[in-house]
């Protein structure tokens, strides 16, 4: 998963070309970091994205969105061989959408929406417009889902996660991760719930999420992410995927296989 801070490109052109429509993508392709005049909907139809910014890193495997909002610096990586639609939307339409990046789950309505808006072309004048507008009603009234991982300020709590992400499965305690850059437990802890607004266990738990998304989607087995990823068991890894995805990593790997055919 991507795991460096992405500097902000220069600012996006009045006339930068307007993205949308769908392409299938090679497993690991890359976006460097860029930005919209115009707010942009990112979905995968098949395989898992990642989208990077500075305030963290956004995880959508093949049943969530997400937005990134007009101006705000962003990139992409792609895993598995993924069926990403793109879809650029108005200034006018995205007051109605929250100011910051996001990851939104897809509902039956909101996917096929998608699906016909960046892989048809328009019968009718007008129609991908009123289309576009039952998205953003869909997505106004979605709740956002769980899978942000925030980016750290402090320099011993950015030490720290650093440590996390180079080895998402490293056993280490909090005190442990003190030690190592400089911190007491209880700083380390308190700065994880000041700046990140999760506990260490969450924050690592997510990463750890982050990484198993991207590895079943490359077709690695249940039991071989769990242990890759740092579980001591598949059952404990199951349940907390179940937790954060809503699904078991069974089921989510049975549902690439079915969109990828």
């Amino acid at each position: 998963m991507p795991t460096t801070r992405q500097p902000s490109p220069a600012p996006a052109e009045a006339d930068d070309p307007i993205l949308q429509g769908g392409a299938w993508l090679p497993h690991g392709f890359q976006l460097a970091p860029h930005s919209h005049v115009q707010g942009q909907l990112v979905y995968a139809a098949a395989g898992t994205l990642a989208t990077a910014t500075e305030r963290g890193t956004w995880v959508a495997p093949a049943d969530r969105i997400t937005w990134t909002p007009p101006r705000f610096a962003h990139s992409h990586r792609f895993y598995g061989q993924t069926d990403v639609r793109l879809v650029s939307v108005p200034l006018d339409l995205c007051a109605d959408l929250v100011g910051h990046p996001s990851v939104f789950s897809v509902s039956p309505l909101l996917r096929e929406a998608l699906l016909a808006l960046t892989g048809e072309p328009e019968r009718r004048a007008g129609a991908h417009r009123r289309l576009l507008g039952v998205i953003v009603d869909e997505l106004a009234d979605a709740a956002e889902t769980s899978l942000h991982l925030p980016e750290a300020s402090d320099d011993r709590l950015r030490a720290a996660t650093d440590l996390l992400r180079a080895d998402p499965a490293r056993p280490a305690t909090l005190a442990e991760l003190g030690r190592a850059v400089g911190a007491s437990e209880r700083t380390l802890s308190r700065l994880f719930h000041t700046e990140l607004s999760m506990s260490f266990h969450r924050w690592r738990t997510t990463l750890r999420i982050h990484h198993a998304l991207a590895h079943l989607t490359d077709g690695m087995t249940v039991t071989e992410t769990a242990v890759t990823c740092g579980w001591s068991n598949p059952s404990t890894f199951i349940d907390a995927f179940t937790e954060v995805i809503g699904q078991t990593p069974g089921r989510y790997q049975a549902g690439l296989r079915i969109r990828t055919h």
